[in-house]
């Protein structure tokens, strides 16, 4: 199992080297949730057991907030990730970095786990309700993988049915 702080450094190095900016705050709890959700999907395992919270903005790891500095993350166990975290980190970067943190906002917001995290708190509060890893599985089950290697959906290649 990976350690998120490993995985979320991984995408803002990989981040800035393809986009030449650094990644904003907002975009990197999105990235990591769906980072989560994939590997849920292609491996039917969690990447890592740290939670997310279901703020008001989307998905929120408060291990990953408390240790963001703008523009990087203050990591102690710098042991490198696995390539089976790097290949499904990879495939969120190609898939969703593009867009703009709120629309990736906008897309956590049609997540299953995020709308439950959220029920009996008004649209304009912050909350604090741990998201579900349970109900990250549920959004998981529902997502097409992808791969950014061959620019294919799983499902696509002939040997589909052994890939998942």
């Amino acid at each position: 199992m990976e350690n998120i702080l490993n995985i979320a450094k991984y995408i803002l190095d990989e981040y800035k080297k393809i986009s030449g900016t650094p990644i904003d705050e907002m975009k990197l709890h999105k990235l990591l949730y769906f980072t989560q959700r994939e590997s849920l999907a292609i491996t039917g395992e969690a990447m890592f057991v740290e939670t997310f919270e279901g703020w008001k903005f989307g998905p929120v790891s408060r291990l990953v907030r408390d240790h963001f500095d703008g523009d990087d993350i203050s990591v102690s166990d710098k042991s490198e990730i696995s390539d089976e975290a790097k290949y499904i980190a990879n495939n969120v970067i190609q898939q969703y970095a593009g867009y703009e943190s709120w629309k990736l906002s906008e897309l956590s917001h049609n997540e299953y786990s995020w709308k439950q995290s959220r029920i009996g708190i008004q649209y304009n509060e912050n909350g604090s309700n741990i998201i579900k890893l349970e109900d990250i599985r549920k959004d998981a089950e529902k997502v097409r993988p992808y791969d950014s290697l061959y620019d294919m959906y799983y499902d696509e290649f002939e040997d589909a049915e052994e890939l998942v």
